[in-house]
């Protein structure tokens, strides 16, 4: 690419490569060189200036305001208010000739296209034995080759497309998609049909699959975070749900090729689907070329076993796995929750805000990090349910001596959210907060087709985002009150705490009221030991 011409010794900015060359005469057969650090640094300040410039400028006119009334301080900055209308779940939705739903959402700005498809399907419905196989089908659904091209060309064609590809299976549902150049819509559309439709599951990929998930097996007990995750979850769902349920050496060994394709064959079908397009597209015409891509593909009447609910009551109490070469230790504190559609939902998410889920405004992360010190990160999440109880959990890392100190600053706010009303001031801030940020759930078109479709893959009410912010603005201070004191029940917490047990137990010599052998019942701590990596059986 030709570069502009400049004078001698004046700076230009090559496209080509992003980066500034200088024009010299000195070098008459090489027109061009790099700046040096020094120019490259001049102009760096030049920018910085003009952009400061440009901002003290165009800021007060921004805000509404002329520039001879410059705030003196930035709490004294006013703002419009926010004027936003969310979109309607009904005017995207579209419904194919084959009964498929989907949501399409055109944006003509970028000649691209997003599109994904969810699956109803998920790790839970692995059959017993062959614990892994819905992973295995939502990894090599991309990487293991078609019935039409092997897997090395298949990787070729969506390369040559510029065509990016993926497919997973969670432990509730699966997902594929593919993003292209609105141009290659037809070939992109082949690619992901033949992939959805036509697996094959190719061995070497398989055995490779196999392989790299037997070698990640082995590091299970590696991380306090891979710890702490699944011992929550055993903790609070039991040891038969299938979240507490993993893959075993000899359950991935046993994995062939047929247990994929009798797996796909059984939940891979369009009446299992619901699509998600965003893009530069016609409605209309998108909505043909799926109908053709799906032509004479059977939608299957057979409907998907309902995700189990555990069976399983919590037992509060105190819970340690040691890991002793690690210098800080982490730490959960929660019990069971609530589902999704309980008419409490948003006074628990304002309430949860305030004690420890909006960062550092919350009250947990001020007093664990801001005011004590004792660790980097500390919050809360009261994350509903969709198909069986959700969880309040509390968690933070801390260094070892240092966590039951955390700890118990963490259980005086929940004795505080508890038992004295928050401010008016305090619950303005996190309703503003989360009435501000709202619009982020729509902030692209795929947001909107994502949102949407997973919204009806969930069974969600459909006006829920209609009325989102109006059930914000009706929480009270006294309904904060009320809901902490009925779902957040400091008997039932059961404390989960992973790292170096030894040093825990010995806590600051100079704070011996802190104590995670006080705070556990009777005195009494329950030692959780690490499985076997490969076999998950508890020694």
């Amino acid at each position: 690419m030709a570069v502009p011409p400049v004078g001698s010794g004046h700076l230009t900015h090559c496209r080509a490569f992003g980066t500034c060359v200088e024009r010299t005469r000195r070098h008459p057969s090489r027109r061009y060189r790099y700046c040096k650090k020094r120019r490259i640094e001049d102009k760096k300040k030049l920018w910085t200036l003009v952009g400061v410039s440009l901002f003290l400028l165009i800021a007060p006119l921004a805000l509404g305001q002329s520039a001879g009334q410059i705030p003196a301080h930035p709490r004294e900055l006013k703002f419009p208010k926010l004027d936003y209308t969310p979109p309607r779940r009904a005017e995207y939705r579209q419904v194919l000739g084959n009964g498929v739903a989907g949501y399409f959402v055109e944006d003509h700005v970028l000649p691209l296209v997003n599109m994904s498809v969810t699956i109803r399907t998920g790790g839970y419905l692995d059959p017993q034995g062959k614990e892994g196989v819905a992973a295995a089908v939502g990894s090599q659904l991309r990487s293991g080759g078609t019935s039409r091209w092997k897997a090395e060309e298949f990787d070729e064609e969506a390369d040559f497309l510029a065509a990016n590809l993926s497919s997973y299976i969670g432990g509730t549902s699966g997902q594929a998609s593919v993003n292209f150049l609105a141009k290659d819509v037809d070939k992109a559309l082949e690619l992901f049909f033949e992939m959805l439709r036509r697996p094959a599951f190719q061995q070497n990929r398989l055995d490779l699959y196999k392989s790299q998930h037997l070698q990640q097996m082995e590091r299970r007990n590696d991380r306090t975070d891979s710890i702490e995750g699944r011992e929550w979850n055993r903790l609070m769902r039991g040891d038969k749900h299938f979240t507490s349920v993993y893959s075993t050496k000899a359950s991935i060994e046993s994995l062939t090729r047929e247990d994929m394709i009798a797996f796909h064959k059984k939940y891979y079908h369009p009446g299992n689907f619901i699509f998600a397009v965003s893009g530069d597209f016609k409605t209309a015409e998108m909505k043909t070329k799926l109908e053709h891509a799906m032509a004479g593909w059977t939608v299957l009447k057979e409907p998907v076993p309902p995700v189990p609910k555990p069976n399983h009551t919590p037992v509060p109490g105190v819970y340690m796995v040691h890991k002793p070469d690690v210098n800080q230790s982490r730490v959960s504190l929660g019990h069971l929750g609530i589902m999704r559609d309980n008419p409490d939902a948003f006074a628990i998410d304002m309430m949860n805000d305030l004690l420890g889920g909006s960062g550092f405004t919350s009250r947990i992360m001020s007093r664990v990090r801001s005011d004590e010190g004792l660790a980097y990160d500390a919050g809360s999440s009261f994350v509903p349910g969709v198909y069986y109880e959700g969880t309040f959990r509390v968690g933070f890392q801390s260094k070892n001596p240092t966590c039951a100190r955390a700890a118990g600053i963490v259980l005086d706010e929940i004795r505080k959210i508890r038992t004295v009303k928050v401010t008016e001031e305090e619950l303005e801030t996190v309703k503003n907060n989360a009435i501000e940020i709202f619009p982020r759930f729509f902030s692209s078109a795929a947001a909107i087709a994502g949102t949407f479709a997973d919204d009806e893959f969930t069974g969600r009410d459909p006006k829920y985002w209609e009325t989102y912010r109006d059930r914000i603005r009706a929480v009270t201070v006294d309904d904060i009150l009320r809901v902490a004191q009925k779902y957040i029940q400091p008997d039932r917490l059961v404390i989960l705490a992973v790292g170096n047990v030894d040093e825990m137990l010995k806590g600051e010599p100079d704070r011996p009221e802190y104590s995670f052998t006080k705070m556990a019942k009777d005195g009494k701590i329950t030692r959780i030991p690490l499985p076997d990596p490969l076999t998950m059986t508890y020694r």
